[in-house]
């Protein structure tokens, strides 16, 4: 199986997981939009809601990296800066997601 392939499979089985957890954000957001700051804090402690919350985060920055890697391989004529670019993107999808899940596991 060559790259591509697998690429394309992840991008299927990202989005499939996501979608779930995309609705689940989107109306879970909508009932905490107006909410106190004890309200929101109280939300993102909950162990179901950090949890899922979580899994939300890694999904969405695992799908949107695999998506922007293909725009770069699509649209970026020059390896190096294709490779450099892929590399902070792949960085970046991994830094922010973990960024995330520290502050959410230190709001207490």
């Amino acid at each position: 199986m060559n790259l591509a392939t697998k690429k394309w499979i992840l991008l299927k089985i990202s989005s499939i997981i996501l979608l779930p957890l995309m609705f689940w954000f989107a109306i879970n957001f909508a009932s905490i939009f107006n909410g106190s700051y004890s309200e929101v804090v109280g939300f993102f402690t909950n162990p179901v809601s950090k949890s899922l919350f979580i899994f939300f985060i890694i999904f969405a920055y695992f799908f949107s990296a695999l998506n922007i890697s293909e725009v770069f391989e699509d649209y970026i004529g020059n390896e190096k800066i294709k490779y450099v670019a892929n590399r902070l993107l792949f960085f970046s999808a991994i830094i922010i997601p973990l960024l995330t899940i520290i502050f959410l596991f230190n709001l207490n």
